[in-house]
């Protein structure tokens, strides 16, 4: 899958003048069963995070507070994602290289993923990834 299989998906937005409210629910407003979320947070100013690629977990990413980017990479051609609303995120397909970057102060990335966690599904190098996706193809 190219770059251009990653996407934003609005989520519902629930206004109330009390405070609004989105819902992300796996199959509906996502294409996959969540197997595991984290978060990230506390960036310090002008480093990255991510920096690798997965084999077989999609994931889909928000900005429940500040912004930030998702910088995605096929290996031929590349994205950038701006979130900045908590009820926008970013599907991101397996086989994408992820760096997260930008990081406002106080943002919380959410990131919902479609696998438990398994070390054997990174790919940590860039040449590695690039080798990778050419032999994936």
């Amino acid at each position: 899958m190219g770059c251009e299989s990653a996407r934003i998906i609005q989520l519902p937005k629930i206004a109330d003048p009390r405070g609004n409210l989105s819902i992300i629910e796996e199959f509906k407003q996502i294409p996959f069963k969540i197997r595991r979320a984290y978060w990230i947070y506390d960036v310090p100013g002008g480093v990255e995070r991510g920096g690798h690629a997965y084999k077989e977990n999609e994931e889909f990413i928000v900005a429940l507070s500040g912004s930030f980017d998702v910088c995605l990479d096929d290996g031929i051609h590349s994205c950038v994602f701006h979130l900045n609303r908590s009820y926008l995120g970013v599907l991101v397909p397996k086989g994408l290289w992820r760096v997260m970057s930008n990081f406002s102060t106080n943002s919380l990335a959410l990131i919902l993923s479609s696998t438990d966690y398994n070390i054997d599904d990174y790919i940590m190098e860039y040449t590695d990834f690039k080798r990778w996706s050419i032999e994936s193809r």
